[in-house]
């Protein structure tokens, strides 16, 4: 489909100066750039003609994360996803064949290894024979391997910002080219997932307990946050450590990975979005040369856990020597439920820029705390998960004094204390928000791909505005007496306790 010269960008600003009430009617003219469809073996795939500058961004969108993990493989989506970056069977090798064999022979001794060890009584000679043969073999396959092939390649096409993020929800994929070289990225990105390979498995694994190490174990948040998520979550996924417990990262191998690569990987969990100076006509003839001859799979599995309503508030305290932090969080929704609109609303009145509430109060006015901030979703958005609130307390200023008055705003809100105002206000902010995410063509192509991948439709991208508009101060006042409640509650502190001190009573 063909579109007038103007730039996307410009359009949407816009529709930003419009009247909310037509905003989804303007989706029209945004729909005419829009190229999109599924190919037999169902891949998807989303095309917008963006004439701005001659380059092209480009997103895989997985639907599936840490979330989807198998127990006792915590941290399995994210080793996935650090090896799609090896190459394939014809990039990042010499010679697959006698790399692979050797791969195989690795994995077998690893496994091996990994069973002695976990016996009640294991056998240390056997333990020490079977890594001897790990690591042999380990020596013997990186003969065959061209280090950052992969990256290489598309760094010396002009390729910019390649990367990925493993979340809990979602896993995805990323890099600009310039637009005379989109035929490279169907090449190559069809070739990586058609044709995985698990090279340099047990080196990127190190890499991993490295990351683990600096973001969690090192971080004072870090740690509070996988603290928080275990004692907030009992049964549903969101529970489980993101990166990985260490011992499930020692534990998953080659096979496993493989498997749950097998398993959540299908055609019908990929989005593919493209977004730049391209034509959308040859972008539908590459996808069906480079992705159309993969096979058709079957369904993946789709978690059914749900998790409990609590049966009271559930308190925990952190003692070291660092700065203290308070975080809390109410089990709430996901983002298809009709009251997200309402709570993200309810988030940006109370913590989002130097207007709002709790800035006002506890930053700017009484000097309680550094910073201050809640968010809904957290720790993903596709099934139904926390509104949350963290602060940092200024010098001399105790947790309990903060939490007192993080309280006493939402039991405004409760009473009915937020003005309309303030509710326009942070639909005005939210529309903003929504143009600035669409600046680049990164930006509008994760966006699409990801409302696409989750919610079956990238319009909503457009639409949830309408949903916003539709918020009453009565929502509002309505959602905090439903969900900011004690019995939803979790607690969690990092404490700085000197030797002479005592901590206070959990209240």
């Amino acid at each position: 489909m063909k579109f007038s010269k103007k730039p996307v960008l410009g359009i949407l600003i816009a529709l930003l100066l419009l009247p909310v009430a037509i905003f989804s009617q303007n989706l029209e003219a945004f729909e005419e750039n829009v190229t999109e469809f599924t190919l037999d073996n169902g891949l998807h795939f989303i095309i917008v003609e963006r004439t701005v500058a001659p380059v092209a961004s480009f997103v895989t969108f997985v639907n599936v994360g840490g979330v989807d993990e198998p127990a006792g493989h915590t941290g399995i989506a994210h080793i996935f996803e650090h090896m799609v970056f090896k190459g394939s069977k014809t990039v990042g090798t010499t010679n697959w064949e006698e790399e692979q064999e050797y791969i195989d022979r690795m994995d077998e001794a690893y496994r091996a290894w990994l069973n002695e060890k976990y016996r009640p009584r294991p056998d240390e000679e056997k333990m020490e024979q079977h890594w001897e043969d790990f690591e042999r073999y380990k020596e013997k396959a990186s003969e065959y391997v061209v280090t950052n092939e992969f990256d290489d390649i598309i760094s010396r096409e002009g390729a910019t910002g390649l990367n990925a993020r493993t979340g809990y929800d979602f896993t995805d994929y990323f890099y600009s080219l310039p637009q005379n070289k989109a035929e490279l990225w169907f090449s190559l990105e069809s070739d990586r997932f058609q044709n995985p390979v698990f090279r340099e498995f047990y080196e990127e694994k190190d890499v991993i307990r490295e990351e683990r190490r600096s973001g969690v174990d090192s971080d004072p948040f870090g740690r509070l946050r996988e603290e928080f998520l275990s004692i907030a979550f009992s049964a549903h996924p969101y529970g489980r450590s993101l990166i990985g417990w260490p011992s499930d990262i020692t534990a998953t191998t080659i096979e496993d990975t493989r498997n749950f690569f097998e398993t959540y990987y299908t055609n019908e969990n990929f989005t593919f979005a493209i977004v730049g100076d391209v034509d959308p006509n040859e972008m539908r003839e590459l996808a069906e040369i480079y992705f159309g001859g993969i096979e058709s799979t079957h369904e993946a599995p789709t978690v059914k856990t749900i998790e409990p309503g609590q049966r009271g508030e559930r308190r925990f305290v952190i003692e070291e020597e660092t700065q203290p932090i308070l975080m809390l969080g109410y089990h709430t929704v996901s983002q298809t439920h009709e009251d997200w609109p309402a709570l993200e609303l309810l988030s940006s009145i109370l913590s989002d820029g130097r207007t709002s509430r709790m800035y006002r109060r506890l930053v700017q006015d009484e000097e309680k705390a550094l910073a201050v901030q809640t968010a809904t979703g957290f720790p993903g958005s596709k099934y139904p998960s926390l509104f949350i609130t963290f602060a940092l307390p200024n010098q001399g200023i105790g947790l309990d004094e903060i939490e007192e008055a993080i309280y006493e705003e939402f039991e405004k809100v409760k009473e009915g204390d937020i003005t309309q105002q303030e509710l326009d206000r942070a639909i005005t902010n939210a529309r903003a928000s929504l143009v600035r995410s669409l600046n680049s063509n990164m930006g509008l192509a994760m966006r699409l791909a990801r409302i696409q991948g989750q919610q079956g439709d990238w319009r909503r991208l457009f639409t949830y505005v309408d949903e916003l508009q539709n918020v009453t101060l009565e929502d509002l006042q309505r959602v905090a007496e439903q969900y900011l409640v004690k019995e939803r509650r979790t607690v969690g502190k990092i404490v700085n306790v000197d030797a002479d001190d005592e901590v206070s009573e959990a209240h």
